[in-house]
């Protein structure tokens, strides 16, 4: 703690300063121990891959896959500052989902920025409240990317840098194109400096070009996230100790958001994949190589084909081996590649007329990335009511 707090400075800039930032199990048979990934699995329009990557100390990245006969659900929570946003968005952001579109007797836009609005606020009061004993909670956020299937149609809500893909049947059958899904709430793209500033008329410095890269207030890069409270709630930027032990930039008023970006859009015979994932997986490969990668390729271990793709395409930049990234450890990795979260959802039953209704909690199947690669307790819990009414109540873990 004491060194953290000796460090204010490079704290402040967190993500901020070097971006969003059959069993589970790590890639043994491929030697590489920050890979973990799971067998294929069914869901009720298809079947799913998920793989998870690390090279921050701390694993930052969660990423969620949460099925039913009616509906398929996926989560991917790129965090920065700390794992402890992401923590939550995996604990609290699918019950909160699952009652408001249960509530609304199914699932829509409004169900879906309910729940978004419902887990932000949770978390915001977990920081008013915990801050003072734990001053970084303060600082700490994540980029939260999801998915829902149901009723045939695919709803895709986002904030931050993390994205969703869509590979869909070429021309005349022929090959596959991709289709972005997301928009990415991230100042690097000019329209979102326009959009920022637009909302920041008052303030000319809103987003500036820090050590080549853009970011607003010269802190952070994403312009729409979960936590990062103390970018929302000035009075807590304002507070001296505050100033004195986390950061020490003072705002007048709130310079991101958490209303994520909506998009909703009807299943078609052409459409075959879904690909979710963290900001690490597209800094190393476009969209098109990614959806390529799927559609040339078996399905089984499709999530951790592309996870290495990725990681063979940060050691190229760096004249290395992939062989010679496997032996880099945790924590110094992250010089090299961001952790990568990465679910591939396939599309290939889609129904129409009346469809199931949304089940109770007992009946979704859960997979889970682990909290950690290295964490013992973590391979993907199944079926567990407990640990939803745990998480209903409990704090980040």
């Amino acid at each position: 703690m004491l060194r953290w707090l000796a460090r204010p400075a490079e704290r402040c800039l967190g993500r901020s300063a070097c971006g969003c930032g059959g069993g589970g199990s790590g890639d043994g048979g491929g030697g590489d121990g920050l890979l973990w990934h799971a067998e294929l699995k069914p869901h009720a329009s298809g079947e799913y891959s998920i793989a998870v990557t690390q090279a921050n100390e701390r694993l930052e990245d969660q990423g969620q896959v949460v099925t039913s006969p009616a509906v398929t659900f996926v989560g991917v929570y790129d965090g920065h500052g700390g794992p402890e946003a992401s923590r939550f968005l995996s604990s609290r952001l699918f019950p909160h989902l699952h009652k408001f579109s249960t509530d609304q007797g199914g699932m829509s836009a409004d169900a879906i920025k309910k729940a978004f609005r419902a887990t932000e606020e949770e978390f915001v009061q977990l920081v008013k409240g915990s801050w003072l004993k734990r001053p970084k909670i303060a600082t700490v956020g994540s980029c939260c990317l999801v998915g829902v299937i149901a009723d045939n149609a695919l709803y895709v809500a986002n904030l931050g840098d993390s994205r969703a893909v869509l590979g869909q049947r070429g021309p005349n059958g022929r090959g596959v194109v991709a289709e972005r899904l997301s928009k990415d709430h991230n100042v690097a793209d000019e329209e979102v400096r326009k959009e920022v500033s637009e909302q920041h008329r008052d303030d000319p410095r809103i987003v500036v070009l820090a050590k080549g890269v853009w970011r607003i207030k010269g802190i952070i890069q994403v312009s729409r996230s979960i936590g990062d409270v103390y970018l929302k709630k000035p009075e807590l930027s304002r507070d001296p100790l505050f100033q004195q032990h986390v950061c020490p930039v003072s705002l007048k008023r709130a310079v991101i958001t958490a209303e994520p970006s909506i998009k909703i859009r009807q299943i078609q015979q052409q459409d075959l994949f879904v690909i979710f994932a963290s900001d690490g997986l597209w800094e190393q490969l476009t969209d098109k190589a990614a959806v390529d990668i799927v559609f040339k390729n078996p399905r089984a271990g499709i999530a951790k084909r592309l996870v290495r793709a990725a990681i063979s395409e940060a050691a190229r930049k760096r004249e290395m081996r992939y062989a010679d990234m496997q032996r880099v450890e945790r924590g110094i990795r992250r010089h090299f590649h961001d952790d990568i979260t990465v679910v591939v959802v396939y599309l290939d039953k889609h129904r129409h007329g009346t469809q199931p209704k949304i089940s109770n909690l007992n009946s979704f199947r859960f997979t889970n990335a682990p909290v950690d690669i290295f964490s013992d307790g973590s391979d993907e819990p199944q079926h567990h009511p407990q640990r939803l009414n745990h998480a209903t109540n409990g704090a980040v873990s």
